[in-house]
């Protein structure tokens, strides 16, 4: 069993002892200390695979879990939970990267609701950039982008500046009639709504809101660096680097993605078309774990 814990959004899959898929089933997001999400999502997954826990192996990529202390603590609690015989709590960005890349050398760069790029060299040496949550970074994700839009719209709607279009999408995207109304409901907005706004930001600044545009333009040029970041971290490189881009906003048909592959090609790197599926990255992760076990 393989589980994708993200910010928005949590996906599991199963997979028999031959690689292929059972079932896979999404839920509401998770984190390391939201253990009953993953829990829930298993128990829903595996009965739609019609198998009985514990699985075999247990993989699970969780948003945050980028601390050792927090990846410990969530195996530990999953362990108890009884779901598989063995259990192992990555990042969200490494199952990912295990299924784009599998052992092979390439860049990874996920942009939903958080941002990370995680990569691994020609000689095996591996490097993260980003990925270090909303208060210290996140750059370039969608709650970025809907936090800033949401800022520029508060100036507008307090000092009567010139963002009056953005503060008029946004309501319309949320349905709100009086303009004091949008900063009430960003003062009670997790993370996920936040992050929730930023196609809308989006698809304003395609339609040359100027506010909007510089926005987009900020996290455009954020989620360039964090190629470069890995790019230059892990060479010299003997070929064009190969680049993953996963997460809502970069994914094929993410509204960002075309201008980050633009940002992207200053590095020389290699866009890798094929769509990543972490919770089928972390499903054969437990694989591979299983057949280790009984090898």
């Amino acid at each position: 069993m393989g589980i994708d814990g993200g910010g928005s959004a949590t996906r599991a899959v199963v997979l028999d002892g031959d690689g292929r898929e059972l079932a896979r089933e999404a839920g509401g997001p998770a984190s390391p200390i939201d253990i009953d999400a993953v829990v829930r999502l298993a128990e829903g997954v595996a009965g739609a695979a019609n198998v009985n826990l514990p699985v075999a192996a247990l993989c699970a990529g969780l948003a945050g879990a980028g601390d050792e202390s927090a990846r410990d603590a969530a195996r530990r609690a999953l362990q108890a939970r009884d779901l598989a015989d063995t259990v192992v709590v990555l990042t969200d960005a490494e199952i990912a990267f295990f299924d784009a890349f599998a052992d092979g050398p390439g860049i990874l760069v996920i942009a939903g609701t958080g941002s990370i790029s995680w990569g691994r060299g020609e000689d095996g040496r591996e490097a993260r950039a980003g990925g270090l949550g909303p208060l210290l970074g996140d750059e370039g994700s969608g709650y970025e982008i809907g936090r800033r839009a949401l800022e520029a719209a508060a100036r507008s709607i307090v000092e009567r500046a010139d963002e009056e279009r953005l503060v008029q999408r946004l309501m319309a995207e949320l349905g709100i009639e009086e303009s004091a109304d949008l900063i009430t409901w960003a003062a009670k907005a997790d993370r996920s709504a936040v992050a929730g706004l930023a196609p809308a930001v989006c698809e304003a600044a395609g339609a040359g809101d100027p506010a909007a545009a510089e926005i987009v333009d900020a996290a455009v040029s954020s989620l360039g660096s964090l190629v470069e970041a890995i790019e230059i971290r892990l060479g010299p490189w003997s070929t064009a680097p190969p680049l993953a881009l996963a997460g809502g906003l970069i994914a094929p048909g993410g509204p960002l993605r075309d201008r980050v592959i633009e940002a992207a090609s200053r590095y020389g790197c290699a866009v890798v078309d094929a769509e990543v599926d972490a919770a089928r990255g972390a499903a054969r992760l437990a694989l591979r774990k299983a057949r280790r076990r009984t090898s």
